[in-house]
């Protein structure tokens, strides 16, 4: 395994991250397609993530309404890992119940939140705290403050953002420039050859400012697993068969499987293997966030760490699954024709 630093915090991860939305699923909804996982396999499959050099785990307070952090919290016990070699990240802003506050990225949300997470967890502190997606009824600065002073209490160690445009990403890290608070330290966003809309601006700004990329739904909601093609359209086992997430252009991830398919079986290994592979060796990318259903998918997706993809391979799936060009993006590109350096 290997490991890289998470942003400017001298923290190292696993170039992997297990992610839990799969544990749980007992409340019904949306979860239940997404997993049932429970205790006993939640151990197993932690023990098989410890064992592979994984340190980084992400869970969400959302995840099953606290299901996904109890499960994870009470496997670290179970196990008897070492708590001080794990980074654990969470997150806050998802609706946790009918309450009216209770939701968002108010001052107010953020710090019962983090207790709430905590209690679940049966951890004394949460290492990595992500503000999931925005809240446009809270000031950007209410809850950069917020964000500092739940760090200053000690009961979180570092920030991250997820989901939030690029403007809203700067506009928080001026904030907390200017008035000397805690900053950011990383970005999880919706990555994968089926989505590559975050390298219009996420990755520059990331690249920028020195933030750590953290890909969520590397397989495309499981599109890109291989179980997926035009002539099997519906696996009857898969989240997407009843979750249809995230969106893709489904066409042209017909035709990135395809030319997964190839390259796999140049490997010998699964198409899921090769996507994973392919966001792993992208430019600013720092840990890859990985979930299963199973052990059996687990072991495979973990194999992708062992696949290196040539130059040759890495221009064939790049054609495939390229953005089109989108202003302002070509116009820099063009006007910086006779800029360069030769």
């Amino acid at each position: 395994m290997k490991y890289n630093l998470l942003g400017n915090t001298g923290v190292f991860v696993s170039e992997i991250c297990f992610g839990t939305m799969t544990f749980g699923g007992s409340n019904g909804g949306i979860w239940s397609d997404i997993g049932k996982v429970q205790q006993g396999e939640v151990n197993d499959m932690m023990k098989t993530v410890i064992d592979s050099g994984i340190n980084f785990i992400d869970t969400a307070n959302v995840y099953s309404f606290g299901e996904s952090e109890s499960l994870l919290g009470q496997s670290i016990i179970d196990l008897g890992l070492n708590r001080n070699s794990l980074i654990i990240a969470t997150k806050v802003r998802g609706r946790m119940s009918k309450d009216v506050n209770d939701v968002g990225l108010s001052r107010f949300n953020i710090f019962q939140s983090v207790d709430a997470s905590l209690k679940r967890l049966q951890l004394d502190h949460i290492d990595l705290l992500y503000v999931h997606g925005a809240d446009l009824l809270t000031p950007v600065e209410e809850t950069v403050r917020a964000l500092n002073d739940i760090v200053l209490t000690g009961k979180v160690r570092y920030i991250a953002i997820c989901n939030w445009p690029a403007w809203m990403v700067m506009k928080a890290q001026g904030i907390a420039e200017k008035n000397g608070w805690n900053k950011f330290v990383g970005l999880q966003y919706f990555y994968s050859l089926s989505g590559r809309d975050i390298e219009r601006e996420i990755v520059p700004l990331a690249q920028d400012q020195n933030l750590a990329i953290m890909p969520w739904s590397p397989l495309a909601g499981g599109f890109l697993s291989g179980k997926y093609t035009r002539s099997n359209e519906s696996t009857g086992d898969s989240r997407r068969d009843k979750f249809d997430f995230p969106p893709i252009n489904k066409e042209q991830a017909y035709d990135i499987v395809d030319v997964l398919g190839d390259i796999s079986k140049e490997h010998q290994a699964s198409v899921a293997q090769v996507a994973l592979a392919w966001v792993r060796l992208q430019k600013g990318i720092t840990s890859t966030i990985i979930g299963a259903k199973t052990i059996d998918q687990l072991n495979d997706n973990l194999k992708s760490i062992e696949i290196t993809l040539t130059d040759g391979e890495l221009k064939r799936i790049d054609q495939i699954s390229a953005l089109p060009p989108a202003y302002p993006g070509w116009m820099v590109e063009r006007q910086m024709g006779d800029r360069l350096v030769k």
